[in-house]
């Protein structure tokens, strides 16, 4: 289905989660698409490997998974995108165009299950920075990066230059303890700067 795509070609395909960490080391791709039920390693700890040597590298996760649990663990391990194996081939290539766009993509189909999950409040004692600790400006820029908004479209909306934008991203991240955007989106939707 992807190789009938223009605009998208297979570079490689891997059988677990081991063969794919080496198969990004060698093949360097621009996305990975990853099943969550893949064998041996696991999917989350590929993940992980995967976005800690390379972090230009986007990644699908793919699942049969509907539950808040498997939808957190696969964000906060650093996955761009979260699609079900039952969403239309539309969705899941709305999923490669917003990843290879910069953004984050999350299945329709579970949208409003997570953002009511994480907007009633959640688990209190998870020791999550407090989102007191963001001046104004930066709850703003978290509010539009969770958005999908870009650093430039980010400057102009704000009046702002772009690096001013990156300079207060880079804080709210330090600040919050997150390393790319899937955890800024999955904090935004949480902590309730987010909503429909």
């Amino acid at each position: 289905m992807l190789e009938s795509e223009a605009g998208y070609e297979v570079v490689g395909v891997a059988s677990d989660g081991e063969s794919a960490m080496l198969a990004v080391s060698e093949l360097q791709p621009d996305i990975v698409l990853i099943d969550l039920a893949v064998p041996r390693t696991s999917a989350i700890d590929a993940i992980v490997q995967i976005k800690r040597q390379y972090p230009h590298v986007k990644i699908i996760a793919l699942t049969f998974q509907k539950e808040d649990k498997h939808i957190h663990a696969t964000l906060e391990a650093g996955a761009d995108a979260y699609v079900l194996k039952d969403d239309s081939r539309t969705e899941l290539f709305g999923a490669l165009a917003s990843v290879a766009n910069g953004k984050s993509y999350l299945s329709p189909s579970i949208v409003d299950k997570v953002m009511a999950g994480y907007i009633s409040g959640g688990d209190a004692s998870t020791g999550e920075p407090s989102r007191e600790i963001l001046t104004r400006r930066e709850r703003e820029v978290i509010k539009l990066v969770a958005e999908g908004k870009r650093t430039k479209e980010i400057a102009t909306y704000l009046s702002l230059s772009p690096k001013t934008i990156e300079k207060h991203r880079t804080n709210l991240m330090r600040k919050l303890d997150l390393h790319n955007v899937s955890e800024v989106t999955a904090y935004a939707i949480k902590n309730g700067f987010v909503t429909d």
